[in-house]
């Protein structure tokens, strides 16, 4: 059996945009979501067949190697499909999407790691005494704004990360988000 054109599959054009394809492929992914069509293997072959046409699609290199070979750029049987259902929530982090399978987050929140130890005695806290905390914020410098920029001199976008502070290393179906080394995070 052939494969169908993944432009064809997410009902895309060859000119369309990164939003455009990943807006194609959510409305495709909610549509024939297993857990909306349980019982429905052809729903899940159309979700399995969306899955694959994103994950070449959303990638430039990949995406240009298909445009100039075909099926054919992923080699024999690389990139030939998904073993089940939870390899596409595993590559593309929809578990929390759909609410039902382990996707993981890999952003971290600002404040998620503030914490104080307090030491009171029983009667303190039985009785609600109140207590004064000291917890040490940052704060914008009044000379640089923040940007971290000499004076009179205005901050410079890292060539390595375009200013993200992360970089994205992916070999096959797997993408790593990595601090980046240039700029240590700051961008």
């Amino acid at each position: 059996m052939s494969k169908r054109d993944y432009y064809e599959v997410l009902g895309v054009s060859r000119t369309s945009a990164e939003t455009e394809i990943k807006k194609a492929y959510r409305a495709l992914a909610v549509k024939h979501h297993p857990d909306k069509n349980p019982g429905d293997p052809h729903a899940e072959e159309k979700f399995k067949e969306a899955a694959e046409a994103y994950s070449v699609l959303s990638d430039a290199q990949k995406r240009a190697a298909y445009d100039r070979f075909g099926h054919a750029a992923a080699g024999a049987g690389q990139g030939a499909g998904f073993s089940n259902i939870e390899d596409i929530f595993d590559i593309f982090g929809f578990g929390d999407m759909f609410g039902q399978r382990g996707g993981r987050r890999t952003t971290v929140q600002r404040g998620s790691d503030l914490r104080y130890d307090l030491e009171i005695s029983l009667e303190d806290a039985a009785g609600g005494k109140d207590e004064k905390l000291r917890i040490p914020r940052l704060e914008s410098c009044e000379e640089c704004s923040g940007s971290g920029a000499e004076a009179g001199s205005s901050a410079e976008t890292c060539i390595t990360c375009g200013g993200s502070g992360q970089t994205r290393y992916q070999q096959g179906f797997f993408s790593v988000m990595r601090t980046c080394a240039n700029c240590s995070g700051k961008g």
